[in-house]
């Protein structure tokens, strides 16, 4: 097969195209799930969105702020937010829970308030009819964990409720969840106007990082409200945050996570969930914002959680927050961490931020642009193929075992992030591989985004002249 030919065979794969990110739709009524702690919200929220996604634990105040889900039902499309409990006269962090329970039903057009049916009435859910009658918006009563016929009787004592018919349900076997979907369909406004087609969303942003590194504090920070939970304790967001905001004139999804203390198969409980919730939010996001603690050093949990995001293939910005702490001395040991460190990332794009204070916050939209852009960058073929001609001539693979394999040609087979595939006479050493990659940056840029280099080395005719793999 001749070198020429071999081109013919996988030029095909430059011409591959990226699908598209989804089709845009138009905004979509937004369902509040409200309640007291541990009447089973998120339970609910499963089911509605029908699949085990908000965090559910026996422990009582597990979901903290106000989590939106996709939902569908018969056709129609909404977004259901989980709350935290909500509770009158609440101190410290649980009235911070409560305050955000409020915001989802200030923001919502329909409010599902959930009532233990076991349990019954109690003055906290009095006092939270009292709260929604005062916003005015349509509110269904659930009585859930009806498990049987005889609870479903015992659940029309919630009329005294004064919301109307309370709608048995059980969460947890799906008993009466139909009719409920129903009910919210028919309580939500008119379907909305489709977007025009060509306008694309939101870039979607994960913050990530350990405990306590002020990821809720950037949020609330570029959000100017309070988004997030914060909370000096260690661990406060479990459920991944959504956020629509503005910087740099441009909007942006973002999604704040639970802070990552261990591996995913070490954790347990909340924990184990809250670590899969982060990784498919790094896996639903275009670019992550890793926040490390500009005045502690880095760690092996920071490390993994940058690996994460390597390994996702996903555009990468480091943010060092806390930079009001750092004085001289740890500025100086910080150079020296983040040379022996991020070593093998000096492409991700960094920034030294205080989310508390608001120092160079701004600097983040410039820096996920950056970041973006090089995740979708497309080298032309021609381009590429002759500076890799210049490279190879002036610096040769070396010489092993008397031969020295050739790169043929190169493609890129995709972008977000870019692929490259090298067509060889033979396999490359993995130096070289890594000094080819390292050129192709230094040529074509690429800060803030991994690369992926592939080789796939000519094929050879074997015996009945069928193609054989070479290496």
């Amino acid at each position: 097969m001749t070198d020429r030919d071999e081109w013919d065979e996988w030029v095909e794969l430059e011409e591959e195209s990226e699908a598209d990110a989804g089709e845009p739709t138009g905004p979509v009524p937004v369902v509040a799930v409200v309640g007291r702690p541990n009447v089973g919200k998120s339970t609910l929220v499963n089911r509605i969105i029908g699949r085990r996604q908000a965090v559910v634990e026996d422990t009582p105040g597990v979901t903290r702020d106000r989590v939106p889900y996709d939902a569908q039902w018969i056709g129609r499309q909404f977004t259901v937010v989980d709350t935290g409990g909500w509770e009158p006269d609440a101190k410290d962090r649980a009235a911070a829970i409560a305050a955000q329970a409020e915001i989802a039903i200030g923001t919502a057009d329909v409010v599902v308030f959930v009532v233990d049916a076991v349990v019954g009435s109690t003055d906290v859910d009095e006092a939270a009819v009292r709260m929604l009658r005062r916003s005015a918006k349509p509110v269904l009563l659930v009585a859930n964990k009806v498990d049987n016929a005889a609870l479903e009787v015992e659940a029309t004592s919630l009329w005294s409720l004064g919301l109307g018919e309370p709608h048995p349900v059980s969460a947890l076997h799906g008993r009466g969840s139909g009719d409920l979907l129903d009910a919210i369909i028919k309580a939500m406004p008119e379907a909305p106007p489709v977007s025009e087609p060509g306008v694309r969303g939101p870039r979607r942003v994960a913050l990530v990082g350990r405990p306590n590194v002020g990821k809720s504090s950037l949020l609330n920070r570029v959000s100017r409200e309070e988004r997030a939970v914060v909370d000096s304790v260690a661990g406060t967001t479990v459920d991944p945050v959504d956020s629509l905001v503005e910087i740099g004139g441009q909007p942006w999804q973002f999604v704040d996570t639970a802070g990552l203390r261990k591996r995913v198969s070490q954790a347990s409980g909340t924990e184990y969930y809250a670590s899969l919730r982060t990784a498919g939010a790094i896996e639903a996001a275009e670019v992550a914002v890793v926040l490390l603690d500009a005045a502690e050093p880095i760690s092996e949990q920071d490390q993994r959680i940058l690996t994460m995001v390597i390994e996702a293939g996903r555009a990468l910005v480091i943010a060092f927050n806390k930079w009001d702490l750092v004085d001289a001395d740890r500025r100086y040991y910080l150079d020296k961490e983040i040379d022996r460190e991020l070593k093998r990332i000096p492409w991700a794009i960094r920034v030294n931020i205080s989310a508390k204070t608001g120092r160079a916050v701004e600097k983040l939209a410039p820096a996920l642009r950056t970041a973006l852009e090089s995740w979708e960058t497309r080298v032309p073929t021609g381009q590429l193929n002759q500076w890799l001609t210049a490279l190879v001539q002036a610096t040769p693979h070396p010489v092993r075992g008397g031969r020295a394999p050739r790169i043929l040609f190169a493609t890129q087979a995709g972008v977000a992030p870019p692929r490259f595939v090298l067509f060889t006479t033979g396999p490359l050493d993995a130096g070289y591989q890594r000094f080819v990659e390292r050129k192709l940056r230094e040529e074509f840029g690429f800060a803030g985004s991994p690369v992926e280099v592939s080789v796939r080395p000519r094929k050879r005719l074997g015996p009945g002249g069928r193609g054989k793999a070479h290496g």
